[in-house]
């Protein structure tokens, strides 16, 4: 494999894995297993690993958790909030437990504790006060939820204890039980609302709402775990457990002092069988040394304690019949098979579909109709069939044979060489991709449109009121149609039309992005803003021209020759244009503060305490410096943050380059 072929690879994981960790974080809807997360993780580590002059700085294999939201005030930590190192086998453990005894010798314990499928929290008490509540965000700095958290009920306000630190911080998972999610979830059902695919994100949903009230009325309950003080008042980490139950804390009293790695599988072993009897869902075990001057000695990674580690369960699997298969159509036209079961309770849930991913997957199980499948839960979250049972197929089945033509518009279905999915080439015709893509357009990372959210979009797509991206524009002279609606009043709408004006300042790489072109992702949109810098460029493209811009490849450019070859396309990017939105890259000139820091450059990596990675590059740039992409024998200096990546750091010091922190930049300034 070429070294562009790794590239273009490292670029799709790292954009997958980016929109997965999103959607997990963010919008609490998750849309893939976390085993499968973990193995497409895994792959991308390794590129980077064996090609670390390809390694990008921001790769989600550097991050620790998912991006901030824009609804509450980011806050950092005051200790970092690390992801722990995960592992689905037995030697995986046995590994650690021998890299553990190699550093500190075999005289230690372990502390087992269920792994809570939750929300993680941040608490920060101060003289016994809880002053605030902190979501793990990007693992230096989180939303303050902190009203929302206080509606909690076992989360106490005031600590009754005169033992406790004057400033300490305690960690935990914020979490619904099984039936209360149920109750809840059915009441939704009811009213035609979408139901949450699982207890964790209904919980994660409600810490994000804006109206505490709201919070208030579902049942949340929330686990501790975990001390963070400026000394330590322990000596392990079991007797500080002991402690925070008496302090009022809700402790898990599943949690268990060991002495080996033996006793640890133990325990796995026997929540393996026992998990599904609980009230709540767990998805794993952590592991941690007991000792916190031994947790010390041990260290940190970039990204994960060396003292510890996660076991994660691998999914359940039951039996159930095949009921039908159905059929989706996505925004961009891509058509995924959904098989309908027999509904049989899974992991603690009850399961009624299960996903197909595409028509490779129906051939490679063979499946027939009634057919008897056995189903897995992956990551106890996304159902998906692992194989048939042929000793209980019916004689004289039909076999399920992948449709031709949209279930939607009835187009003629595509499928390009080289890929796995069938398309539906009728984008501005077929009813859910015109609804996805206004859907997309709106976005947070795209126009990021106020007062307007996916149901509203599909109202209005229902009623006549919008078929194309453009008429979102025209609404302003439909407040009268606007009225009419359910639950639309005249906040409401003058909010909605305040974002849509809003939204016409959005920069050319936002409007690009929010196209929905094939391919074209967020990264990608501005690297073609960038080159192209305006949309008569982009059009007037050729597939060289396009292939010439920084890391856009022959797939992306075909896609976007194709794009625009559409005449409906371009009328639409016309009266868009007429609109008002912008479709020229604009680019601000450096104005000079000073030469200090002339003929020297830099390589920005890491997480900074007072300063975006942004605001650093505008700052070097404004006093005469140079940013370069990467570490060469060019490189004058490396300005490093926290998490910055292994392979980078290594490099730096095997060249002899000099690290700086944001305070040594500040010195040279001066």
């Amino acid at each position: 494999m070429s070294l562009f072929d790794v590239k273009e690879k490292m670029d799709a994981l790292a954009a997958e894995l980016n929109q997965h960790t999103y959607n997990y974080y963010v919008l609490a809807m998750p849309t893939i297993a976390d085993y499968e997360f973990d193995k497409k993780l895994a792959t991308l580590n390794q590129l980077e690993l064996d090609n670390p002059d390809l390694a990008d700085p921001n790769s989600p294999t550097q991050k620790v958790g998912g991006d901030i939201t824009k609804n509450f005030v980011t806050i950092p930590h005051r200790w970092a909030m690390l992801s722990l190192g995960n592992t689905y086998n037995e030697q995986d453990l046995r590994d650690f437990d021998e890299r553990v005894r190699k550093s500190i010798g075999d005289d230690f314990q372990y502390v087992c504790e269920l792994k809570f499928d939750g929300l993680s929290i941040s608490l920060t008490y101060e003289d016994s006060k809880l002053v605030k509540a902190v979501t793990r965000g990007d693992g230096s700095k989180g939303d303050d939820v902190t009203t929302n958290v206080k509606t909690i009920n076992s989360i106490p306000h005031w600590l009754k204890s005169k033992d406790v630190p004057p400033l300490f911080e305690i960690r935990g998972e914020i979490f619904m039980h099984r039936a209360a999610f149920d109750r809840l979830n059915n009441e939704r059902e009811a009213l035609g609302e979408v139901q949450y695919a699982n207890p964790r994100n209904f919980a994660a949903g409600t810490v994000k709402m804006q109206d505490s009230k709201e919070v208030a009325k579902r049942p949340l309950d929330c686990f501790l775990y975990s001390l963070n003080t400026d000394k330590n008042y322990f000596k392990t980490h079991w007797e500080s457990l002991q402690s925070l139950k008496d302090w009022g804390f809700h402790i898990s009293k599943d949690a268990k002092l060991v002495n080996g790695i033996d006793d640890v599988l133990d325990f796995i072993t026997y929540w393996s069988e026992h998990r599904f009897g609980l009230s709540y869902d767990i998805d794993g075990i952590v592991i941690k040394i007991n000792s916190y001057a031994q947790q010390q000695e041990l260290g940190f990674t970039a990204k994960s304690p060396r003292w510890a580690i996660s076991y994660k369960y691998k999914a359940q699997e039951v039996e159930t019949l095949l009921e039908k298969v159905t059929y989706q159509v996505g925004r961009t036209g891509a058509v995924t098979p959904v098989a309908n079961l027999k509904p049989i309770q899974l992991a603690g849930t009850t399961v009624k579909r299960a996903t197909l991913h595409n028509a490779n997957e129906i051939e490679r199980l063979d499946l027939h109709e009634g057919d008897s499948v056995f189903v897995e839960k992956g990551g106890e979250i996304i159902p998906k069939i692992i194989n048939v049972n042929l000793d209980k197929r019916i004689k004289g089945a039909s076999k399920i044979v992948y449709l031709t033509h949209c279930p939607e518009c009835g187009t003629k279905l595509i499928r390009k060489e080289g890929e796995v999915a069938f398309y539906c080439p009728n984008d501005e015709g077929c009813p859910p991709q015109i609804v996805g893509k206004i859907q997309h357009f709106i976005g947070r990372k795209a126009m990021n449109i106020d007062g307007l959210g996916n149901e509203t979009i599909e109202t209005f797509y229902q009623r006549g009121l919008v078929k194309h991206i453009s008429d979102l524009y025209t609404l302003k002279d439909k407040s009268d149609e606007l009225k009419l609606l359910d639950r639309f009043g005249d906040r409401s709408i003058e909010n909605m039309l305040n974002g849509i004006e809003h939204s016409k300042q959005m920069p050319f790489e936002k409007v690009l992005f929010g196209l929905g072109i094939r391919y074209v992702g967020e990264t990608v949109a501005k690297k073609l803003a960038f080159g192209a810098k305006n949309i008569e460029n982009l059009i007037n493209s050729t597939l060289d021209e396009l292939t010439a811009i920084e890391e856009i490849g022959g797939k992306i450019a075909e896609s976007i020759l194709e794009y625009f070859s559409k005449p409906e396309h371009l009328d639409q990017i016309a009266r868009l244009k007429s609109d008002g939105l912008q479709f020229i890259t604009q680019e601000n000139e450096v104005a000079l503060k000073s030469d200090k820091l002339t003929g020297k450059t830099f390589v920005i990596s890491g997480v900074f305490e007072n300063y975006s990675r942004e605001e650093l590059k505008d700052l070097i740039e404004s006093n005469g410096g140079k940013i370069l992409s990467g570490i060469s024998v060019k490189l004058n200096y490396l300005l490093a943050g926290e998490n910055m990546g292994p392979s980078k750091l290594d490099k730096a010091k095997k060249l002899n380059i000099p690290l700086i922190t944001e305070g040594n930049l500040f010195e040279m300034l001066k």
